[in-house]
């Protein structure tokens, strides 16, 4: 029997020549995700093996924080964001997993540097790659504005725009915040932008408050419900004026006002915070890739470490293993 590929984007289902969201579709905006909607198959089992899903979360790194040595700084657009499920892969299949970095602080004058994307490949499997995030502008300028990134950095104070993902596939993260100029309350201040997060864009700077980072994708695939793919929030110029929003779902760092920015949380693809004018930012969070399989299917081997919890209970029901990989490796059904 053939079998059949089907991939379902964020962005749009594209397979077998059909593109387009079905109509009810509200995944662009959800904070919570499952797994009913990505169906990706490559071909049956083999050796008797029983049928069941393989679902798969990839996340990218995300960028750092901008630095903001003179005025204020925007934050660090989150790692690229992807699921799917697999139906029924056949005994033997070798997937490769490649989880990426996040990218460096600004340090305190700099732009934020630019993740690095996180990959799930394998023969007769279509390659699940993501975007990685855009690092934050520094102070008193534009945020990168050109290049394929998940999301967004944040811009810089003085009115530094965002930078809008030229070309982020499939939906997997959105455009920064604009960062501002203030002379209020007296000396002149300054708030840099949020970076963008997966599920909604970084937030713009509004007189001294900083914008905050974008909100990043909850789901159960390791058996408690997590955040992911959160932006970075802004720096703002000074501690006494400046206000500095909590950062949302999804590891997003939060930005200074004259110390060290937060670093976006490790294996989550949270953007960095952006600074103000003292102390470095923060650099973005590591990517991370899950594979959720049913505990009677698990019988393969592993490489690279991958924490391995047998009877959980994920998106997909009970009795589930879950193979979580913090740094690169491979899986063999």
């Amino acid at each position: 029997m053939k079998s059949k590929k089907t991939e379902l984007f964020t962005g749009g289902m594209i397979g077998n020549g059909i593109i387009g969201d079905p109509p009810s579709d509200t995944r662009s905006s959800s904070q919570t995700k499952s797994f009913g909607y990505q169906v990706l198959g490559f071909g049956a089992g083999g050796g008797g093996f029983a049928e069941y899903t393989l679902s798969m979360l990839v996340v990218g790194g995300a960028g750092g924080g901008g630095g903001g040595s003179a005025s204020a700084a925007g934050g660090g657009g989150a790692g690229g964001y992807r699921t799917s499920d697999q139906t029924n892969p056949a005994q033997g299949t070798a997937l490769t997993i490649t989880v990426g970095a996040g990218g460096a602080s600004g340090g305190t004058t700099g732009y934020g540097a630019i993740g690095a994307q996180s990959q799930i490949s394998g023969t007769g499997l279509t390659t699940i790659t993501t975007a990685p995030g855009s690092g934050g502008a520094k102070d008193g300028v534009h945020a990168y504005n050109a290049g394929t990134f998940a999301s967004g950095g944040g811009g810089g104070s003085f009115t530094g725009e965002g930078a809008t993902p030229t070309a982020s596939p499939a939906g997997q993260g959105r455009k920064g915040g604009t960062g501002i100029s203030s002379y209020n309350p007296g000396p002149q201040g300054g708030s840099g932008g949020g970076g963008g997060g997966h599920a909604t864009v970084g937030g713009n700077a509004t007189g001294d408050t900083a914008g905050v980072g974008g909100t990043g994708t909850q789901i159960n695939i390791i058996g408690s419900t997590q955040g992911y793919s959160g932006g970075g929030g802004g720096g703002a110029r000074y501690a006494s004026y400046g206000n500095i929003p909590t950062p949302p779902t999804g590891g997003g760092g939060r930005g200074s006002q004259s110390g060290a920015a937060e670093a976006g949380t490790a294996n989550t693809g949270g953007g960095g915070g952006g600074t103000g004018t003292a102390g470095a930012s923060g650099a973005g969070g590591s990517g991370i890739v899950v594979l959720d399989l049913p505990d009677a299917s698990y019988s393969g081997t592993t490489t690279g470490s991958p924490t391995v919890a047998t009877g959980q209970t994920t998106a997909q029901g009970s009795a589930r293993t879950t193979l979580k990989f913090t740094g690169s490796g491979s899986y063999t059904i």
